[in-house]
C-alpha cells in the first residue's frame, strides 16, 4: 500500500507506542532488512529489540550455519519455533515497554510458529524484490540456504514458495533501496492505520 510520507514527531511516536498492546514481529525473506529495520523501529518506540536468529545462536551455543551443518534444517526450525514461542509467551523483564522481534526468513512458514505470531503479535511482512535481496545477502556469508546453488535461483524460488505464508501477515511494507528510515516510517504508518 502506498502511503503519503508522514514524519512522526516524538509526541506522535509516544502516542503510537501507548496504543500498542503486543509485540511487533517482522517477517520476510533473508536480506529484506528485518534486523536493521527492527532495531530502528524499537529505538523510535523506546522498546527492546530481539533478533530471533541471535537468540537461537545464544541458546544453541553455535552459529546458524553450524546448526544447519551439524543437525540439519528441520532441527534448526524446531529450535527457531521454540525460541519464538518463548519470546512471545514469556515477558522480557528488560522490556520495560514493548518488544520488536525480527524472525528468520523461514520462521513464518512453519504453521505453528505462524499461528503463534499472528495471535500474539502485530505482524509486519517486510518485502523486497529479488535483486534487492540478492545484493543485500551478498554482503555476508552466513546464509546456509544460499550455499546450496545459485543465490538468485534460490532466492527467487524461496520467495515464490514463501509468499503465500507471508501474505497472511496483516501488514505488508516494501523494503527497497532507499534509506532505512523511509522503510521504518512506512512500517509506523501502516501499523498506525492498522490499529
Amino acid at each position: 500500500m502506498e502511503l503519503q510520507q508522514h514524519r512522526f514527531s516524538p509526541e506522535e511516536l509516544a502516542a503510537l507506542a501507548r496504543r500498542l498492546d503486543r509485540p511487533i514481529v517482522l517477517v520476510g525473506m533473508m536480506g529484506v532488512g528485518k534486523s536493521s529495520i527492527g532495531r530502528r523501529l524499537a529505538g523510535l518506540l523506546h522498546w527492546s529489540f530481539v533478533d530471533a536468529d541471535e537468540e537461537i545462536e545464544h541458546s544453541a551455543q553455535m552459529t546458524i550455519p553450524e546448526i544447519f551443518e551439524n543437525f540439519g534444517e528441520d532441527y534448526f526450525r524446531d529450535g527457531e519455533r521454540r525460541v519464538i514461542a518463548r519470546l512471545l509467551n514469556e515477558p522480557d523483564e528488560a522490556a520495560v515497554n514493548g518488544i520488536v522481534i525480527a524472525t528468520g526468513g523461514g520462521a513464518f512458514c512453519n504453521s505453528e510458529t505462524r499461528d503463534l505470531i499472528l495471535s500474539k503479535a502485530i505482524t509486519v511482512w517486510l518485502d523486497s524484490e529479488v535483486d534487492t535481496l540478492l545484493e543485500r545477502t551478498a554482503r555476508k556469508d552466513n546464509r546456509p540456504l544460499l550455499r546450496q546453488g545459485d543465490p538468485r535461483e534460490i532466492l527467487t524460488r524461496l520467495r515464490n514458495e514463501r509468499q503465500r505464508h507471508y501474505e497472511q501477515a496483516p501488514i505488508h511494507v516494501m523494503s527497497g533501496n532507499g534509506p532505512p528510515a523511509l522503510t521504518v516510517n512506512n512500517v509506523l504508518q501502516e501499523i498506525s492505520q492498522w490499529l
